[in-house]
């Protein structure tokens, strides 16, 4: 807990300036996509982990 309220802080303090996620928004359309760090951490749920051992 202590670990996730940290960093959360830091997403509070760089208001909306800051894009943070694994999934990027255009606001103008609503749009997602996925983002590289999105990719990974699919790879590594698939995996069940074996790839951060690589």
């Amino acid at each position: 807990y202590y670990a996730w309220s940290l960093l959360d802080n830091f997403e509070w303090s760089a208001g909306y300036s800051k894009r943070f996620g694994i999934v990027h928004v255009d606001y103008a359309t609503l749009g997602r996509t996925i983002k590289a760090s999105g990719r990974y951490y699919s790879n590594v749920i698939r995996t069940h982990g074996a790839v951060l051992n690589e």
